[in-house]
C-alpha cells in the first residue's frame, strides 16, 4: 500500500471517529429539548457529556490537520468551495463550547434558557451540515481543470446533499438517545429508550434511501457490503433499545455509523473529491497528495501520538462510565 493510500484510510479512520463519538455528542445536545422536561433533566443530560465532549473534538482537529498536511489540494478546493457551511459549522463549534462553560455561570433563569436554547441549536445545525458537506463530496461537486470549486453555495443545497444531512441529523439524534438511556437513570431513561424508537425507525427509513441512492451512484462490491452492515446494526440497535439492553443498543448505533461513513469512503477511493464536470478533472489520492518524505514523517508521528491519544481518551470514558439522575445532582447547583 502506498502512503497516500494508507493516509485516505487514516483520514477516514480520523472522521469516522470523530462522527462516533461526537454524534452523541450532538445528539445530546438536540435532546435537551426534545427529552428533557425541565431544567434539572436538562442539566442531566449535559452532565452525561461533560467531561467527554472537549476531547470528543479532537478527532475533529485531527482529521482537519491530517487532511491538511496529507493532501493539500483536497483541503484548499474542500475548504474554499465549502467555505460557507464550514464558517458556520465552526461558529456553532465555538458558540457550544463556550454555552457548556458559561451556562451554570449565573443563577438567572433567563441566562441559563439562552444558553440552553445556543446547545440545541449548535448541536442540530452541525449534524445536519456534516451531512450535507459529506453528501456532496460523495456526489461530486464542480471542479474545474485547476482543482478548484467552481460552483456556488446553492450547488450543495441539492437533494441527494439535504438527504444526508438528515440522515445524519436524525442518526445522530439516535445514537444520542441511546447514550442517554445508558448514562442516566429513572424516567428519563425511559423516555429516552420511548424516543430513540421513533427516532430509529424516522433514521432507518431516511438512511436506507440515502445508503441505496448512494449504492446506485457510485457503488462497489465492497461499499454494497457496508451498506448491509449499516443497515442490518441500526436494525438491531433498534431492537437491543426495545429489549432494555443499552449497552449493546449503543454499540450497534455506532457501528452504523462507522458502516455508513466507511460506505462513503469506500465509494469516493481512489478519489478524495470527485468533479462532477469531468471525471479527468477529479481530485485523487494521487494528484492531491503531499510528497512521499511528508507522508513518511507524518505516518512516524501518526504511530507515536496515536495510541497515546486513544489511552488516555479510553481511560477518561471508564473514569466517568456510571449512570447519573436527578438524584445526584446538589438542589441549589446552578
Amino acid at each position: 500500500m502506498e502512503l497516500h493510500d494508507l493516509w485516505f484510510v487514516l483520514i477516514a479512520v480520523l472522521w469516522t471517529g470523530y462522527f462516533f463519538l461526537e454524534g452523541f455528542d450532538f445528539g445530546i445536545g438536540v435532546l435537551t429539548k426534545l427529552l428533557a422536561r425541565n431544567r434539572t433533566e436538562k442539566r442531566v443530560l449535559i452532565n452525561t457529556i461533560g467531561p467527554v465532549w472537549d476531547g470528543n473534538e479532537v478527532w475533529l482537529l485531527s482529521a482537519g490537520a491530517s487532511t491538511f498536511a496529507a493532501f493539500p489540494e483536497w483541503y484548499a478546493t474542500l475548504f474554499s468551495g465549502f467555505y460557507l457551511p464550514l464558517l458556520l459549522i465552526l461558529v456553532c463549534l465555538i458558540v457550544r463550547g463556550v454555552a457548556f462553560e458559561y451556562r451554570a455561570k449565573r443563577p438567572e433563569e433567563q441566562w441559563q434558557r439562552n444558553w440552553e436554547h445556543a446547545i440545541f441549536w449548535t448541536s442540530l445545525v452541525p449534524a445536519f451540515l456534516w451531512g450535507v458537506a459529506f453528501g456532496n463530496i460523495a456526489r461530486g461537486v464542480k471542479i474545474d481543470q485547476n482543482m478548484e470549486y467552481v460552483g456556488s453555495f446553492w450547488d450543495l443545497l441539492n437533494p441527494y446533499a439535504v438527504l444526508g444531512g438528515l440522515v445524519t441529523l436524525t442518526l445522530f439524534t439516535f445514537h444520542g438517545a441511546v447514550f442517554a438511556a445508558l448514562k442516566t437513570l429513572g424516567d428519563i431513561r425511559e423516555r429516552a429508550r420511548k424516543l430513540a424508537l421513533v427516532l430509529g425507525l424516522v433514521t432507518a427509513v431516511l438512511a436506507l434511501v440515502f445508503l441505496l441512492w448512494t449504492q446506485a451512484d457510485n457503488g462497489n462490491g465492497k461499499s454494497l457490503v457496508a451498506l448491509v452492515v449499516a443497515v442490518v446494526a441500526l436494525v438491531a440497535a433498534i431492537g437491543a433499545n426495545q429489549a432494555g439492553r443499552e449497552g449493546w443498543a449503543f454499540a450497534l448505533s455506532g457501528l452504523t455509523i462507522i458502516a455508513a461513513v466507511a460506505m462513503l469512503f469506500l465509494t469516493l477511493f481512489p478519489n478524495v473529491m470527485p468533479s462532477s464536470l469531468n471525471d479527468e478533472w477529479s481530485l485523487t489520492v494521487t494528484n492531491a497528495s503531499s510528497s512521499p518524505y511528508t507522508l513518511k514523517i507524518m505516518t512516524w508521528c501518526a504511530v507515536i501520538a496515536t495510541p497515546v491519544v486513544m489511552l488516555y481518551q479510553g481511560w477518561t470514558y471508564w473514569v466517568f462510565r456510571k449512570r447519573i439522575g436527578t438524584q445526584h445532582l446538589a438542589e441549589a447547583a446552578h
